[in-house]
């Protein structure tokens, strides 16, 4: 019964990935409400003449420009689908016939924007979105080498690498490669991503190893989960994951409390 358990919470995971599509909403959120900002951040600086306040300035409308297509081509995420997600008043487009088309239709519409507005911030910024249709189209392959090329082009401080991490580690975990996806995971804990990411990356190793049949090393993994970050997403998961495999026979290591510091006077 418990494995039966747990396999259906692996294949729920591997079709609707909970993080994953929670990212992805935030980042179509980030990328809609900083459609303006992204291009007006550029400032124009001269410093060595003439040419060189056209050149920033040409880059500058480019930005701004490129942001704007690629709030258009988001939109694609709020045209309904039938028996999914309703048109709202006002559409003048037909729904999708289901969520496969509209995946479709957005990997083409992604992919015409990167070649023509090739070299941008919002480029860049569109390798999440789009690795994320490939990824849920099945097309992992594409989905690792998308989600690849935003975080060797996104610049290190930028708050969607978490996201980018996570889809990468899915879509390797797709194809069984579980090495390269704790590879993936692990860096989650250093980039960011913002609260309900907090532990993700932990987390999503200990269920890598698990696949791996390696439950007593998995287990520790998510003990640690739910001690370094109380109350998060990730420590529920974690306890649950934990209970699967306690009713699997699996010893679950006893969490050791830090020592009180000796030079502490407790009087």
């Amino acid at each position: 019964m418990a494995g039966t358990k747990t396999e259906k919470i692996r294949q729920q995971e591997l079709r609707q990935p909970d993080t994953f599509q929670k990212v992805g909403a935030d980042a179509r959120d980030w990328l809609i409400q900083r459609q303006k900002l992204i291009g007006v951040g550029v400032a124009v600086i001269i410093v060595g003449g003439i040419g060189v306040a056209i050149a920033s300035e040409v880059s500058k409308r480019g930005e701004v420009k490129a942001s704007q297509a690629l709030g258009q081509a988001l939109a694609i995420l709020d045209r309904g689908v039938e028996g999914v997600q309703p048109a709202q008043p006002g559409d003048t487009d037909a729904p999708f016939k289901n969520l496969k088309e509209r995946d479709e239709a957005l990997v083409t519409a992604l992919t015409d924007f990167r070649k023509e507005h090739a070299g941008t911030r919002s480029a860049t910024t569109a390798g999440l979105s789009l690795g994320e249709a490939q990824f849920r189209l099945g097309k992992f392959a594409d989905a690792q080498a998308t989600f690849t090329g935003f975080l060797k082009n996104a610049a290190a401080n930028d708050p969607l690498r978490a996201g980018a991490l996570e889809g990468q580690g899915y879509a390797f975990e797709a194809e069984k490669k579980f090495d390269e996806a704790i590879k993936s995971f692990e860096q989650m804990a250093t980039a960011g991503g913002g609260e309900f990411l907090v532990g993700m990356g932990a987390y999503h190793k200990g269920r890598m190893l698990i696949a791996q049949d390696k439950k007593e090393e998995a287990a520790a993994v998510l003990q640690k989960v739910s001690t370094d970050h109380p109350n998060t997403a990730a420590a529920r998961l974690s306890s649950e994951r934990l209970a699967v495999l306690a009713s699997q026979g699996v010893k679950i290591p006893t969490l050791v409390q830090a020592a009180p510091d000796a030079g502490t006077d407790a009087g």
